[in-house]
């Protein structure tokens, strides 16, 4: 029966995106909200300004209202752990939906700023380890050695990285059309799978569902995309991994199985520390992904390649995790 539920939820979360996307779309090029590039961006990118952004706003809202009101009528019912993980991911798409609407607004590509953006993911970091730490153990769980320790408050500075950066991994990601979707869908699979052995099946039906909108989303983000996910869907999705990794305990195998993710934010910091110390840049352009482009791959070489090497850590995690 539960197979059933999640096969029922998934194609039922897939249909409404394809039923929902056209419609959204033609709205967003209504109202033109439009993504803007870069002026220090690739040539090659110039041709997506104007291309309809915050598409993340469906793949959020599908699989959230799906599972709420999938609650009322099937064994799936939304517990604290649960509730961490969807306010997390609607908490953050709303960040990325004011950061987007500036942009659209103000048709430039500065957006909230700096330092007001990590403060408001800060608070987010702040209050579900504060949700999560008052009913549950500060363990840490290590993989291989298969060994778990107290780290007391120590817990609050990994779940406060973990958020804040996960958040910003997963935005970096977004720059390439299907890239982030397609490495997200890839990312989500090992998880679900963890949260099936721990009999977590909400936690399952939710994400099961998350899988069905990201892969409609798919359909239409492929190159060339017809949409963009924007701040809004890049940051819900870096907050729905970080909460799903933490309800799992799983939070060092998350860095495994966010390779890509974790690659792409470090070749940012790598970059830019070269760049102000020494005033050499390591990369030809970062984050890594327009490095390669830069190399002379095509677009859609970069994202079926990053696609393979998530598929590989992806699978590697799993098999380091199921116990």
């Amino acid at each position: 029966m539960d197979l059933l539920y999640m096969f029922i939820g998934f194609i039922a979360s897939l249909v409404c995106m394809f039923l929902l996307m056209p419609p959204f779309i033609r709205y967003l090029h209504k109202i033109k909200f439009g993504q803007t590039e870069r002026e220090e961006g690739l040539a090659s990118h110039k041709a997506k300004n104007g291309t309809p952004t915050m598409g993340g706003i469906a793949f959020i809202l599908v699989p959230v209202v799906l599972c709420i009101l999938s609650s009322f009528f099937t064994p799936y019912k939304i517990d604290m752990k649960l509730w961490i993980v969807l306010l997390a991911f609607v908490g953050y798409g709303f960040i990325g939906f004011i950061d987007d609407y500036i942009i659209v607004a103000k048709k430039d590509n500065t957006g909230l700023k700096p330092g007001v953006k990590f403060l408001l993911q800060s608070i987010l970091a702040v209050a579900f380890y504060i949700m999560y730490s008052s009913h549950n153990p500060t363990t840490l769980w290590i993989p291989i050695f298969d060994i778990s320790f107290d780290i007391g408050f120590l817990y609050f500075f990994l779940i406060f990285f973990m958020f804040t950066a996960e958040t910003n991994a997963v935005n970096l990601t977004d720059g390439l059309d299907g890239l982030c979707a397609g490495q997200m869908i890839i990312a989500l699979i090992p998880f679900i799978v963890f949260a099936y052995v721990s009999n977590a099946l909400n936690l399952v039906y939710l994400l099961v569902l998350v899988e069905g909108a990201l892969l409609g989303y798919l359909y239409f983000n492929k190159h060339p995309a017809k949409v963009f996910m924007g701040d809004t869907g890049s940051l819900a999705l870096g907050g729905l991994l970080a909460a799903v990794a933490m309800v799992l305990k799983q939070e060092i195998l998350l860095i495994l199985i966010g390779f890509v993710f974790v690659v792409e934010v470090l070749s940012v910091i790598i970059q830019v520390t070269s760049f102000k110390t020494t005033g050499k840049r390591v990369f030809k352009m970062a984050p890594l992904h327009h490095h390669f482009e830069k190399s002379g791959w095509k677009e859609t070489q970069v994202v079926h390649r990053f696609w393979l090497v998530g598929i590989a850590f992806a699978i590697l995690g799993l098999f380091i995790g199921v116990r």
